[in-house]
């Protein structure tokens, strides 16, 4: 059932941001919008009150749970960041505005964005690891909690991972080709019409 319900929750999250964003820039229903994209924090508490009551019934604990912390602490970090960038993509497409901000591509600006986009992953990383660490104290020593420590140490890995990653950026930084064009202050590559 978890399991189903995280797909419903991925599938719901980009319905309704396809929905708000459409009554948004083609319908001009600004309030409908910002209803609609507000429920996406809905979809979420959906899916932690289903997994808690999963357990409360005698459910094992299972991959399923885990992967329900896994997704609730990456849409908590990342998700207002995914619907900034699209409403930005969109506002451009569908209702003329400017071109959204390209993320910096070479030296300290990409390693600055890198390291920011890490530190969601630490936001995302520790909300996965307290919902899991509720359900341990929550199932207690009645059922077997294997599964959800291996996915505590599964988000400590993509936290870390991610991490080697964002440093590698700092420590050896991509430099722009010596034909490029001229970059600004804060990294981004001008692109010249010609």
């Amino acid at each position: 059932m978890v399991v189903w319900l995280v797909a419903a929750c991925e599938i719901g999250f980009w319905v309704l941001l396809a929905l708000g964003l459409g009554a948004r820039y083609l319908l001009k229903w600004r309030r409908t919008s910002v209803v609609l994209l507000l429920g996406e924090p809905v979809l979420e508490l959906v899916l932690l009150a289903a997994t808690a009551v999963d357990l409360k019934n005698g459910a094992e604990p299972g991959w399923e749970h885990g992967l329900a912390a896994l997704y609730i602490g990456y849409t908590v970090a990342y998700g207002h960041y995914t619907i900034r960038w699209l409403d930005g993509h969109a506002a451009h497409r569908l209702a003329g505005g400017p071109p959204p901000p390209k993320p910096p591509r070479y030296g300290r600006a990409r390693a600055r964005h890198e390291a920011k986009l890490w530190l969601r992953a630490v936001l995302g990383g520790a909300v996965a690891l307290a919902l899991l660490q509720l359900a341990v104290l929550y199932v207690g020593d009645s059922g077997d909690v294997s599964s959800l420590r291996a996915f505590q140490w599964t988000a400590l890995r993509i936290v870390g991972v991610y991490g080697l990653i964002a440093l590698s950026y700092t420590v050896w930084p991509r430099r722009a080709p010596a034909d490029a064009d001229a970059e600004d202050a804060d990294g981004a590559v001008d692109v010249k019409v010609r």
